[in-house]
This record gives C-alpha cells, sequence and structure tokens, in this order.
C-alpha cells in the first residue's frame, strides 16, 4: 500500500502543532489532522513555563510568543468589595547567564496555537480540519487511520495528540489510570473567556469562597481585552454555560453586577482529574500531550508537559526516517517521557490541593533523563551538582557567543569545554577543538575555555537540548554517535 505521509498527527491542539513544525523543519512529510473545523478558541492552558520558552526559542516562535503575551499579573484578595491583601501566584525567580526565561509567560492557548499554525504553515506543514477519527489499523510497515468523513491516511507512524479523551488511545486499546477517578476534585469547574468592566487588568482578582459560594477568579489575559474566569461548583451542579449564567456567578461571588460583564467569548464546563496512560507506544503509534497523560490546570503543567512531549518526539522520528538511525531509537520516547509525565502529574495534583507552591519546579528547568539509555556518561568522580549526560544543556556566553544560539536549529552539538583554546565554532568537523574529536556529520561544533555550569569535558548535546553523551575525553563517542544515527546523517 502506498505511503501518503511519514507521520500523520491527530490533533492540532499546542502537542500537534509543535510536532508538525519539529517534524516539517526536518524534512520529514508530516500531515496534522483535526477532529474540529477550527482551532481551540479558548484560553484554557495559558502559562508558558521557562523551560518552554526555551523549545519555542529553539522551533523559532519565540518572538510571537512574546509579542502575544505578558507577565503573570500580582493576585489580588477581594472581600465585600474591598481590597485586602496581595497574593503571589508565583514563588519568585530571577533570570540568569544560564537560564534566561525566569517566570511563566502568559499567552492564551488560542493565541499560542495561531502562533504555532502559522510557523507550521510557514515550514510547508498543513493541518486538514473536520477529520474525525472512526478507526485504525496497523502492521510492521505502517498505520492506517480510517476518518467519518474523506479518503484514509497511510502512514509511516502515527502520533495520538488528540485530547484527553483521544480516539486513537481508545482504538489502541490503552488505559487511562485515573481516567474514571474523580477523587482530586469531583466538583464541576467553569472556566470562560469573557468582557468585563469594573476590574483593572493589573492584578489578577481573587474572590475566596463563602459558606454558600464556590470561589471565583478573573484573570486579565495578557496580549488581549479579555479576562478569563474560573468558578468551582458543588458536586452535581449543572453549569450554566451562558451569558446569564455567567454574569449571575459574577454577581453572587462578587462585588460586580451582572452586566459588568458584556460579552462570554468561549466558555466551558469540567471535572479536574489527573490520569495517565499505561503506555506511551503501540507499535508504530504514540502517544503525546493529554492523549498521554491529563493534568489539573493547577500549576500550569498540561500545555507544557505536552510540548515537551513533541519536542522530545520529534528529533528522534526524524532521526529514524531522515538520518539513518536505528528504529530502537524510538523506544527511548516513553522511556523518557512517560516518567517525567507522572512526575508532573503528581506535581500538578499536589498544586491543585493547596499541597505545593508554584515554584522552582513548576518551571521545569530541572527536569531530565539521567536514567535513559540515551544518557551515556563516561566521566568518574563527579561533584553531586556536576552537570552530567541526560541533564538539559545550560545556556550561558563566551566571547559573545550563546551556547543557545550555537544549539538552536534540528541537529546535534558537540560541546568542548576546558581546552584552554579560544572560542571556536563549525559545523560537521572538529573545528580543530581537540584532534582526537571524531568528525560527525550534521553536528555543530563550539569550544570554550571555560563555562562553570558545564566544568570540563566533552559534551554532546541532543537536538533537544539535552546532554546525550559526556566524557572527560571523546573515547566512546564515536561508538554512542552511531547508535543514534549520526554517523548515517547528510551533511548539512
Amino acid at each position: 500500500m502506498t505511503v501518503d505521509t511519514d507521520v500523520l498527527i491527530v490533533g492540532a491542539g499546542p502537542t500537534g502543532l509543535a510536532l508538525g513544525i519539529d517534524l516539517a523543519r526536518r524534512g520529514v512529510a508530516a500531515l496534522v489532522v483535526e477532529r474540529a473545523d477550527r482551532l481551540f478558541p479558548g484560553s484554557r492552558g495559558k502559562g508558558i513555563q521557562p523551560r518552554t520558552m526555551e523549545v519555542f526559542d529553539d522551533l523559532g516562535v519565540l518572538d510571537a510568543i512574546r509579542a502575544a503575551g505578558g507577565d503573570y499579573p500580582v493576585g489580588m484578595i477581594w472581600r465585600d468589595g474591598e481590597r485586602v491583601g496581595e497574593h503571589r501566584m508565583f514563588d519568585p525567580a530571577e533570570a540568569g547567564d544560564d537560564s534566561p526565561y525566569a517566570q511563566p509567560w502568559m499567552v492564551p492557548q488560542w493565541r499560542t496555537q495561531e502562533i504555532l499554525f502559522a510557523r507550521l504553515a510557514e515550514l510547508g506543514g498543513r493541518v486538514e480540519f473536520g477529520r474525525e477519527v472512526v478507526g485504525l489499523t496497523q502492521d510492521e510497515d505502517g498505520v492506517t487511520v480510517e476518518f467519518a468523513s474523506g479518503a484514509p491516511v497511510r502512514a509511516r507512524y502515527a502520533v495520538a495528540a488528540d485530547g484527553g479523551r483521544s480516539a486513537v488511545r481508545r482504538a489502541l486499546g490503552i488505559g487511562m489510570a485515573g481516567e474514571a477517578d474523580m477523587t482530586m476534585a469531583p466538583n464541576p469547574m467553569l472556566v470562560a473567556d469573557v468582557r468585563i468592566t469594573g476590574l483593572d487588568r493589573d492584578n489578577w482578582h481573587v474572590f475566596p469562597p463563602s459558606d454558600s459560594e464556590g470561589f471565583l477568579a478573573i484573570c486579565p489575559l495578557a496580549g488581549t481585552a479579555d479576562f478569563q474566569i474560573a468558578a468551582q461548583f458543588a458536586e452535581g451542579t449543572d453549569v450554566d454555560l451562558s451569558l446569564d449564567g455567567i454574569r449571575k456567578v459574577v454577581a453572587a461571588r462578587s462585588h460586580l453586577f451582572p452586566d459588568a460583564v458584556t460579552e462570554v467569548r468561549w466558555a466551558s464546563d469540567f471535572r479536574p482529574r489527573a490520569a495517565l496512560a499505561d503506555r506511551f507506544r503501540a507499535g508504530r503509534v504514540f502517544l503525546a500531550g493529554d492523549a498521554a497523560h491529563v493534568h489539573s490546570p493547577a500549576g500550569g503543567q498540561g500545555l507544557n508537559t505536552s510540548v515537551q512531549d513533541a519536542y522530545n518526539l520529534g528529533w528522534k522520528l526524524g532521526a529514524v526516517l531522515r538520518d539513518g538511525a536505528p528504529e530502537s531509537l524510538l523506544g527511548s520516547y516513553e522511556e523518557e517521557r512517560l516518567p517525567v509525565a507522572a512526575d508532573m502529574l503528581g506535581l500538578s495534583t499536589r498544586v491543585h490541593r493547596g499541597e505545593a507552591r508554584r515554584g522552582t519546579a513548576t518551571r521545569q528547568l530541572g527536569l531530565g533523563y539521567r536514567a535513559s539509555s540515551l544518557a551515556v556518561e563516561t566521566r568518574t568522580g563527579l561533584p553531586e551538582a556536576a552537570l552530567r549526560a541526560g541533564d538539559r544543556a545550560p545556556d550561558g556566553a563566551h566571547d559573545g557567543v550563546r551556547l543557545f544560539d550555537t544549539f538552536r536549529g534540528p541537529h546535534w552539538t558537540l560541546l568542548t569545554v576546558g581546552t584552554g583554546a579560544g572560542t571556536g565554532m563549525g559545523t560537521g568537523t572538529s573545528s580543530g577543538a581537540d584532534a582526537s574529536l571524531p568528525s560527525l556529520s550534521a553536528v555543530r561544533t563550539l569550544r570554550i575555555p571555560t563555562r562553570e555550569a558545564y566544568g570540563s569535558g566533552v559534551f554532546l548535546v541532543r537536538p533537544d537540548g539535552y546532554v546525550g553523551w559526556a566524557g572527560g575525553t571523546a573515547e566512546g563517542l564515536t561508538e554512542y554517535a552511531t547508535g543514534v544515527g549520526l554517523r548515517h546523517t547528510l551533511p548539512g
């Protein structure tokens, strides 16, 4: 049977669009399909964590993301129509040389998706709307997906990025731990994007619960004229999503009059839950984003963990489909991402329950893959705080060269630190940094005499910005590179 595309991505949310971008820039033919007739219209996932800002920098959308959003406002607690105190939603943090983005950046989800969609189109990618999956079969050569309307698609691999009620996951028969567990919060939640008068846009307005009513939070959405309303209700409540219904909630729980809400632009009724797929892969089909893990919105972990699923999977699919890497490389996706998703799921649940702050862990800069089969550390006797294989490769500058500028793009980077030489950079060769370094095609090389965050050694940085291999010398590097397909890539 003819292969229509290399990769079929089901779902045009942040996960599917980010994966489409990563594959497009690698020259991998990918098709994104979406059940709805347009992109998601609401603000649901509005927080971009610092690690995701780094990902967006690499994918070429950071400038647009920054222009579209803003910092989170300070929370303001109200009682009986009076301001009674400020509430800091996030623990303070300062940007540093190693981490240029310190705090979450607010962008409504609908705007994030528009930016990703535009970038995908710029790279020649495409999205087909109105494509509801109704069937899936696979064999040793590929996957065939059928739709309620339109022709089926045959692909070498498929990715389920179609949300918490994923049709693809269900077709595969993959269970989801916690799917029926409502103990996190059986209470329904209202989340809506509205136009509202009578409140400033400098604060995230919080109205604590009373004896008769649940809490209400009204947050100005950066880069827009909208506010996001969030309200919790008693178990069993039938939430009214109409303009009149939302007006009644706002009037009952705040000092505002009903007509302060002038327009409802999007509204949703949901129950926060935590659920994790039993597996992230079945044959030639991978689960990513909400199809693999469903989070409470507290802590801003869902969208961010989802985008990083795509970032992890994209380079691996590209390596196998375009660079001659062994198919076994794809096994590291579940190996690396399932434990991370489980950890982030636990964190967002603790934040939801008030058991954890929105602090260092929620920024996701400390996540890594030290236990992965792709993390090879050949040095011994390292200090406890030393950078190791599997860790995120920090940023930094030397003689005007920023490491993130060097890392940016769909390539690996061979970084030599501590040679005593000046800065040198090249592509596909060792650039004279060390005659013992192998010459690897499609690998950018950089040597710097010192960088505190790295210590000294030779570091092979993966396309997703994590250290894959580290050593005091280059001994063993060639074998590692062969295992991930580098010695089979075309010069670029």
